[in-house]
């Protein structure tokens, strides 16, 4: 085995930006996607029939279709459809509707929406109608009651499955190296067919995968650990005649 290349400045600036690009790839996918798995989730349930037909039209398609084929529509298709649109090229957003981060980052976040908001949309189901009622009971209006009862308590109930779907992001990302948005992988490519060192760097970007996931793994069971109603029942006992005690929760 030969990491001797590890050493060269020129293959640590590769190294470094795929390391960057990756950890705002996932950041600004998994933050954009919750959002629109929100919208999605109430769109499905609460909003007009044709803009729930719509939604779930949508949510369809992104699930139905490969995350790859995704990519490549949105960064090969409507990418060059707007560079043929007049003026496009000549306006101030159009370095970012050239940039490869921005296709990556949509398709990510179009994607992550859609699988969310299908998981969110069964867990905001799945709680009581009574909880709603209480809050509407205590004088709280429909918006406050979605915020400060009814969508904590499906995120509470659908937690462990978002926890995956964020660890499922992360493994998604090396697809975006297929459109040169330069990540990990990407930086991995270019180092093999520098060095014509086949292993080593594919070994060294699965290390810091791994150890990315492993931190990713337990920041989110810290988050379900600490999240309002995941903690486990603590009890304290009551003394009875004799030995006996039993277990009220405190």
């Amino acid at each position: 085995m030969d990491f001797s290349w590890l050493a060269d400045p020129f293959y640590q600036e590769y190294l470094l930006e795929g390391f960057v690009n990756t950890l705002w790839l996932v950041a600004v996918s998994a933050v954009g996607g919750l959002i629109l798995a929100v919208a999605v989730a109430m769109a499905r349930l609460k909003g007009p029939r044709p803009l729930a037909w719509f939604v779930h039209g949508f949510t369809t398609v992104m699930r139905g279709t490969p995350l790859l084929v995704q990519l490549f529509f949105f960064y090969y298709g409507v990418g060059r459809l707007l560079e043929g649109i007049p003026g496009i090229q000549d306006s101030l957003i159009w370095p970012i509707l050239r940039d490869p981060f921005f296709y990556g980052a949509l398709t990510f976040i179009l994607s992550v929406g859609a699988y969310s908001g299908e998981v969110l949309r069964g867990a905001l189901l799945s709680v009581p109608p009574g909880e709603r009622e209480a809050g509407r009971a205590f004088g709280m209006s429909p918006f406050q009651v979605f915020i400060r009862l009814w969508l904590p308590r499906a995120v509470q109930l659908c937690l462990p499955t978002l926890t995956g779907e964020m660890i499922l992001l992360l493994k998604s990302v090396p697809l975006v190296s297929t459109i040169a948005l330069m990540d990990l992988l990407q930086a991995a490519n270019i180092i093999r067919d520098e060095t014509f060192l086949v292993y080593e760097p594919l070994m060294l970007i699965a290390g810091i995968y791994l150890a990315m996931t492993m931190v990713l793994t337990l920041v989110l069971r810290q988050v379900e650990r600490h999240f309002p109603g995941m903690q486990p029942t603590r009890h304290r006992w009551l003394p009875l005649r004799g030995k006996e005690r039993i277990p009220c929760k405190s």
